[in-house]
């Protein structure tokens, strides 16, 4: 990645993190050098030399530059690893404001709330399809089996959370496509039952013209199931993360891929099943 991309990546994440496009680009600008006037910050980063003064106000209040009262006044930013953990802590701290505000509505309906325990939902994007991975293996009180069907599925948090869960007692499966998967994964979770899965039909279609990818396959508890592949977007080309969730040990969805999975020899035969 050249320097153009890595400042252009910058103030892309910098926006996503609350700060304004003057802002990004004004701190951005100051991370380059190890200080600078208004005019300095203008010339760097294109933004109007009126603006910067406005911009350097809003990032001195966030902790994020500091200035030397002279005159002309100079500014730097603080260290890169102070910003980030700055930026990280206020994040944080909206996403928990967040979860109070919302906590905190009164629902629209008088209805008594029931969980569910026979519908589909669809889920897409790979943030929310991984939250919800994270989700349920933290959920999970007994088992959870997963069949990873790409190796980008398994992440450095995939791996913790599967430790974790491994740790508080959950039985922990782990299924790939292919050997040289299972081995990185064994490798990285050396406690855990990793092995190539019997389920060729989660890397390859036997039908023809079908050429879906099954990315991940998770089963917590056998009463919770996930279900996700990649495909490419309209728009963009790029290649996206559908997916499907279902709960409850008699949902037609999570009965079908439970006695799949059996048939791949991932799960022993459940007593339950003769009551589904």
């Amino acid at each position: 990645m050249d320097d153009t991309s890595n400042q252009d990546q910058a103030i892309e994440l910098l926006q996503e993190l609350g700060l304004k496009e003057y802002e990004a680009k004004s701190f951005v600008a100051l991370a380059r050098r190890q200080s600078g006037t208004a005019k300095d910050i203008s010339e760097t980063s294109e933004v109007p030399r009126t603006r910067v003064y406005d911009a350097i106000r809003v990032l001195e209040s966030k902790g994020l530059v500091e200035t030397q009262h002279s005159s002309p006044q100079v500014f730097r930013a603080v260290s890169i690893d102070e910003a980030v953990n700055t930026l990280q802590t206020e994040y944080v701290e909206r996403a928990e404001s967040l979860r109070d505000a919302l906590s905190g509505l009164e629902p629209t309906d008088d209805e008594t709330v029931t969980e569910a325990t026979h519908e589909v939902w669809a889920i897409s994007g790979d943030q929310g399809i991984t939250s919800r991975t994270q989700q349920l293996i933290e959920g999970a009180t007994d088992e959870a089996i997963l069949v990873i069907g790409h190796e980008s599925i398994f992440t450095d948090q995939l791996a913790e959370q599967l430790r974790a869960a491994k740790g508080r007692g959950v039985n922990v499966v782990v299924g790939t496509v292919d050997e040289e998967l299972r081995i990185a994964i064994q490798d990285a979770l050396p406690d855990v039952e990793v092995f190539v899965s019997e389920l060729d039909w989660v890397s390859r279609s036997p039908l023809p013209g079908d050429d879906t990818e099954i990315s991940r396959l998770l089963l917590t508890d056998r009463e919770a199931i996930l279900v996700s592949s990649f495909t490419e977007g309209r728009y963009d080309g790029r290649e996206h993360e559908q997916g499907v969730f279902g709960r409850g040990f008699d949902n037609g969805l999570v009965a079908i891929v439970r006695r799949l999975m059996a048939t791949g020899l991932l799960v022993e035969n459940d007593p339950r099943e003769g009551e589904a």
